[in-house]
């Protein structure tokens, strides 16, 4: 082979393999999923968060052409998704749901992922409304009685939360600790362990998000107050801690995001079938069982809700002194 035509060979296996990782991109792009998708949801099974998160994994697989499957891992507050996220590869078949935990966790406790580091937006979901609640045959009618108590009472009252480090431990630090007073923190995995717990008076009052509901229908809880900004349409004669001068408003949105480095193409494939799943009828209905609504953002919007909620966690930490020591 001459100099010049070894030269163009040369020239030629060059241009393919730069254009050889293009070609199967677009391949995987357009033919993607093949596969079943896992959505690892960081509850116990049987919690509110876990319910409408089925429906809306079964509704996004119908569209996608294949199933989703619900993975469940408990614990830590809500962050254990998080690690899974970080060790996964970026091809769009592994997902989480992001609470606002993940967001908190970093400036809390030693962890080695970072929640937007390692993420990809997919998009926001809804948001979650926590209440205060005791056992149907509780003589605390209040939230008044409830400090009241812990005065007369040092040590003794028992409260349970979802887990250390979550939204509502924090707001109950942060109000115990404005009142000067203290109380007993039981940390549960799940909503459902939680609130079984509490009806059958092995805690004296309990924190939890929108799961909670059927125990309060049922008659078995009594709530004393929410934590959102208005009163909840579901229980308009519930009032709300900002209402009763406690200057609290707790909302917890939450969405869903896959691995670090995602392509774009995928990306807008799952946004595209979990948007739609996320306003179809039955969902809306799954989500108004736990007095929830579609919370919707798209990729690009809920990627800086999340920056946004990493930034406004950290000044949380340090205002109320929850760093590590």
């Amino acid at each position: 082979m001459t100099t010049r035509r070894r030269l163009l060979h040369l020239g030629a296996v060059a241009a393919t393999c730069a254009a050889a990782p293009w070609m199967p991109a677009r391949a995987t792009d357009t033919a993607f999923p093949r596969r079943a998708l896992s959505l690892w949801v960081p509850w116990a099974a049987g919690g509110g968060t876990d319910i409408t998160l089925r429906v809306l994994a079964e509704l996004a697989g119908e569209r996608l052409g294949q199933p989703i499957v619900i993975e469940n891992r408990g614990g830590a507050g809500g962050t254990l998704a998080m690690p899974v996220l970080q060790q996964s590869l970026p091809d769009g078949y592994t997902l989480a749901q992001m609470p606002q935990t993940v967001f908190r966790a970093p400036f809390t406790q030693k962890v080695a992922w970072d929640p937007i580091r390692d993420t990809t937006p997919i998009l926001q979901i809804s948001g979650v409304t926590f209440g205060l609640l005791v056992p149907a045959a509780s003589p605390l009618g209040s939230v008044a009685d409830l400090l009241a108590y812990a005065a007369a009472h040092p040590g003794r009252l028992t409260i349970a939360t979802n887990g250390v480090g979550t939204t509502p431990h924090v707001v109950l630090d942060a109000l115990f600790a404005k009142h000067g007073l203290d109380f007993i923190h039981v940390p549960y995995k799940g909503v459902a362990e939680q609130m079984i717990a509490l009806s059958s008076g092995q805690v004296m009052a309990g924190v939890n998000a929108n799961g909670f509901a059927p125990f309060v229908d049922s008659g078995r809880l009594r709530m004393l107050a929410t934590f959102g900004a208005a009163r909840s349409r579901r229980w308009p004669d519930v009032p709300t801690m900002s209402e009763l001068g406690h200057g609290i408003v707790a909302m917890s949105p939450y969405g869903l995001a896959g691995p670090r480095g995602m392509a774009a193409p995928v990306v807008q494939r799952l946004h595209d079938a979990f948007k739609s799943a996320l306003l179809d009828p039955r969902h809306v209905a799954e989500l108004a069982k736990y007095d929830q609504e579609v919370a919707y953002l798209d990729s690009a919007a809920y990627g800086r809700s999340m920056r946004e909620a990493y930034a406004s966690e950290k000044r949380t930490v340090e205002r109320l002194g929850l760093g590590p020591a």
